[in-house]
């Protein structure tokens, strides 16, 4: 009898044993499927957006080096052969006419921005529009960039290509920010900028992070096509380097100070510009014509084509050279206004680099602090200022002149961007979080 117990015993005890090996057999199984389960998914998402991006950053980057070679030799052209100037009224109304019958409305970078946010969508016939428009732009000497343009043109596509292999809303957002990326990357070669631009600039205070993978595989890939078909990166060479001390931390401090006003100040004439227009010019054909013809007379008036296009030679001389009047900023300033309010097409970012460049080296010649290096942080601030990205200002900085002026180009942003405002070249940019408290504030930028 007692032994027969021992066994009921025993064996009661083996079978809660096997019990307990089983469900614990099973938990671990579970665990495994669990993260198998994740690890699958987040591996199929890689590989999908790895896919999407370098075939992003191949049409996009194809298309925007064929618009960087157009842009290249307009530019050189109209350099030869400086009569094609006087055409440049005629070029606006071209413009003007295409928008007309075919653009309908035209809200320009804005509308990409939209695109990410779901309040409108980006047409595939802005890409062929912006192409044309900016190339008579710049053939003509119109007072404008190339960015905007690029912006718009990588938008458009990826946001077709997003539609034809049918992704979903979300993942249509991210496509476009691709789009972006490769553009910008491809027409500036400075990838590692190109990449965060896409994710910072629609809404400030919040970074898009989901599209970080893509948007850096999509720029690399652009970058290095457009390399490999001959757009090389900018770059420029800074001089007269000082040691960064409290004197010259102080002096650089008061640059970047007047780098924000300056750039608030190119936002108000942008808009004053547009409201002005609005109100004594109205019609679109005559305000276009307008413009142009203004353009011709203080180009004459002037003795100099410097201000025609982007303003790519007053950079270099600024910045290689530590040269600049103290009003060369303030035309380049108006003029970009009346050319790119009236109707012209192109962008105003590298006309803010160029703005930022020449009034930093003039900064820098007053405060006896190299005019060279305050050019450079020049361009990055203003840059910063009109578009309220600190991070891709930095990321600009150490792509188009190096590292070795580092603390001068962080402060410069920083303080730029501390002193600038609400204010934006984007009217759809929203400032999520404020600039000045840890706090949701929501604001539209003031344009």
């Amino acid at each position: 009898m007692e032994k027969n117990v021992a066994m009921n015993a025993g064996e009661q005890k083996m079978e809660k044993e096997t019990e307990i090996k089983s469900e614990t057999e099973k938990k671990e199984k579970d665990w495994l499927h669990y993260y198998a389960g994740h690890i699958r998914f987040d591996m199929m998402n890689l590989l999908k957006w790895v896919v999407l991006a370098v075939v992003t950053g191949v049409i996009v980057g194809a298309v925007s080096s064929l618009f960087a070679h157009v842009l290249t030799w307009v530019t050189n052209f109209r350099g030869s052969h400086g009569q094609i100037m006087y055409l440049l009224p005629i070029a606006g109304l071209v413009i003007v006419f295409l928008y007309d019958k075919v653009g309908k409305e035209d809200r320009g970078t804005n509308q990409v921005f939209s695109t990410v946010r779901s309040r409108d969508e980006v047409p595939l016939r802005s890409a062929p529009l912006i192409f044309i428009a900016t190339a008579l732009t710049h053939l003509t000497g119109g007072s404008a960039g190339r960015e905007g343009a690029a912006i718009q043109l990588g938008g458009s596509i990826a946001n077709q290509l997003g539609r034809w292999i049918r992704l979903d809303e979300e993942d249509r957002h991210v496509i476009v920010m691709c789009g972006m990326s490769a553009a910008f990357a491809a027409v500036f070669g400075t990838p590692m900028a190109a990449a965060v631009f896409a994710m910072e600039v629609i809404s400030v205070g919040i970074m898009y992070y989901a599209a970080f993978a893509p948007c850096v595989i999509a720029a690399l890939i652009a970058s290095g096509f457009a390399a490999n078909l001959g757009i090389h990166p900018e770059a420029f060479h800074v001089t007269g380097i000082p040691a960064f001390t409290v004197e010259t931390g102080i002096k650089m401090g008061i640059v970047a100070v007047g780098c924000a006003a300056v750039g608030i100040l190119f936002c108000m004439a942008l808009h004053g510009m547009g409201k002005f227009y609005g109100r004594y010019l109205k019609n679109k054909y005559i305000r276009v014509a307008a413009a142009g013809c203004i353009v011709i007379a203080m180009t004459l008036l002037l003795h100099t084509t410097d201000y025609m296009g982007a303003g790519n030679g007053l950079i270099e001389r600024a910045v290689e050279h530590g040269e600049a009047d103290w009003y060369t900023f303030l035309i380049k300033l108006i003029l970009t206004a009346v050319t790119m309010k009236a109707g012209y097409k192109g962008g105003e970012i590298v006309p803010s680099f160029c703005i930022g460049a020449t009034f930093g080296c003039v900064m820098g010649q007053l405060l006896g602090l190299s005019p060279s290096v305050c050019a450079a942080a020049g361009m990055a601030a203003v840059f910063c200022s009109v578009t309220n990205c600190p991070i891709t200002s930095i990321l600009i900085a150490f792509e188009l002149f190096g590292f070795e002026g580092v603390s001068f180009y962080l402060l410069a942003v920083a303080i730029s961007y501390a002193t600038s405002g609400y204010y934006s070249l984007y009217k759809d940019q929203t400032i999520v979080y404020s600039k000045y408290k840890a706090k949701f504030v929501n604001h539209r930028t003031r344009t």
